[in-house]
């Protein structure tokens, strides 16, 4: 009898351990608050005099469409919700950590098998957003190793391990916050997607001098005929 109980007893644990789930980001809800470019500078006159010969340096400033950048605040809650939503206790966030990501892929992501990007699969990417420019392409934009350790659902990132850039504070480049990193959900070179993900800071100075929790830039199709624009899909994970 003692036996029976026991197999019953460990039934029931194995049970309950399957419908255990790891912690995934999750899609958030999104309010736009504003979007903005900026304003193309107009002519520069030059007036010389008939029959001179001008050497002039000329320094130009373009707005870059084959990249496009997202910054905001990130809020929410801890929760304990069954399948239909109802909650039995949450915890509100004060101070928000985790992680903000992007992808392009609107299915959903393989968060079990996720690491860091490698550079065929920076080049692949390049390819597929037509970014054929070596100035500005993925390649080249995230060509660093400098990011901090993190974890993504249960995978540990770790320190200096993908490609990355950190984005510009007070309209200056800067070493220290707004890391972002690119990261793939395959396990070959091409079953998997590319997911953008940046780390939450806690109201840092921005790229404008307003404090946000997230900056980050992902890529625009670079064909010079595209005047459309790309969808990406955005998750939070808040721990």
């Amino acid at each position: 009898m003692s036996t029976i109980r026991l197999i019953m007893a460990l039934a029931i644990i194995i049970s309950m351990s399957s419908a255990a789930l790891a912690m995934e980001p999750t899609g958030p809800v999104i309010t736009q608050v504003r979007n903005e470019t900026a304003i193309q500078p107009g002519s520069t006159i030059l007036n010389t005099t008939g029959g001179s010969i001008s050497t002039i340096d000329i320094n130009g400033t373009q707005q870059n469409l084959r990249w496009k950048g997202y910054v905001g605040n990130v809020s929410g809650k801890l929760t304990l919700d069954d399948a239909n939503n109802n909650t039995i206790f949450d915890w509100s966030i004060g101070a928000a950590s985790g992680e903000v990501f992007a992808t392009r892929n609107p299915g959903s992501v393989n968060w079990s098998g996720i690491n860091c990007s490698n550079s065929t699969h920076l080049s692949t990417e390049d390819i597929n957003m037509n970014h054929t420019n070596p100035s500005d392409n993925i390649t080249r934009t995230f060509s660093q190793t400098s990011h901090s350790e993190m974890y993504v659902s249960t995978n540990l990132i770790r320190q200096n391990s993908c490609y990355s850039l950190k984005t510009y504070v007070n309209d200056a480049p800067q070493s220290s916050v707004f890391e972002e990193i690119v990261l793939y959900d395959g396990t070959n070179l091409t079953n998997g997607n590319t997911v953008y993900a940046t780390k939450l800071e806690q109201d840092s100075a921005g790229f404008d001098g307003r404090t946000y929790d997230f900056q980050m830039i992902v890529p625009e199709i670079g064909a010079p005929s595209w005047r459309s624009s790309t969808a990406y899909y955005f998750y939070v994970e808040i721990t």
